[in-house]
């Protein structure tokens, strides 16, 4: 399939004319029509239902315009953008991020980061933090907020913050009846890790928390997702280790619980290439720091 096939279909679906769509198109009727029962063909399906008066769309040619519209609308926004960034009319900025960081002070930073400067095109990338490394050094993205120190001398790992970790327990479990939990409490209970892949990962951060500490939970279920995690949580198969913005979500049935024991944290850290010294990078930083310094009475509690 081809970016052509799309646009001949959408103007088709659109008007509900082949002829129509011929002279928007600047093309003759008959290539047009060969078009399109390429695409059905390519697809596997027949979009236009060419017996009705007028022409109509199928069920599966209703969605799949649906589809060409939403998809042909993105890439204009593309086209339009690497215009102005080519006309030196705005930059981008490409940030990624590994999905917890999105709980915490990372929403807050790309807010102020975009007010202060509209004129910037901002992309955003969900990346794990290991392959932040790759994509820094081929220019993917310019700057990644991951959980997990990186050892390269291309690339600064500079900690935002220290975020506490909680436990998380389903409603009516025997351990909320404590205003805190130790680890090795939770050492005794089943213990859902995440993620499971790829590693290392926050998973290894958790593991060698309770290791450090002579502890060694006990593993129930490996999940993908930090939300797949919780919501076993909730059905009762285990309890979990969270960064404790993750509390932000107010979900109705998990119970978060602070840990007794102290220093029990997983950093947010901005990760960025060495030689990399441009003014946005540098406002992101400082936008970074001011919000930090705003909230660190919260996170001194």
């Amino acid at each position: 399939m081809e970016l052509r096939h799309l646009k001949y279909f959408n103007a088709v679906a659109s008007t509900l004319s082949f002829s129509r769509a011929a002279e928007l198109l600047h093309i003759a009727q008959p290539p047009l029509s060969r078009q399109i029962r390429q695409l059905e063909e390519l697809v596997g399906a027949e979009l236009i239902d060419r017996a009705s008066r007028p022409i109509a769309l199928t069920m599966a040619g209703k969605f799949f315009y649906e589809q060409t519209v939403q998809v042909l609308s993105r890439l204009d926004q593309i086209e339009e953008g690497t215009r102005r960034i080519a006309k030196g009319q705005q930059h981008w900025f490409n940030i990624g991020f590994v999905p917890s960081a999105l709980y915490g002070l990372l929403p807050e930073l790309i807010k102020r980061f975009r007010a202060d400067l509209p004129e910037i095109e901002i992309g955003f990338s969900e990346i794990m933090t290991m392959e932040q490394v790759e994509a820094l050094k081929s220019g993917r993205i310019d700057v990644g907020f991951g959980r997990l120190p990186i050892s390269d001398p291309d690339i600064v790992c500079e900690t935002i913050i220290e975020e506490p970790l909680m436990a998380v327990f389903p409603l009516g479990h025997p351990l909320l009846k404590k205003t805190k939990v130790g680890l090795a409490q939770l050492a005794e209970e089943k213990f859902i890790l995440y993620p499971a892949r790829p590693r290392p990962s926050y998973a290894d951060q958790v593991l060698e928390i309770f290791a450090s500490r002579g502890l060694k939970p006990t593993i129930v279920k490996e999940a993908n997702e930090m939300q797949t995690a919780i919501g076993l949580v909730a059905a009762g198969v285990g309890v979990a280790l969270v960064p404790r913005s993750v509390q932000g979500l107010h979900r109705a049935d998990v119970v978060y619980r602070p840990l007794a024991n102290k220093g029990v944290f997983s950093p947010v850290i901005m990760n960025f290439r060495a030689s990399d010294r441009s003014a946005l990078l540098e406002k992101l930083r400082a936008t970074a720091a001011h919000i930090v310094q705003q909230n660190m009475p919260q996170d001194g509690e």
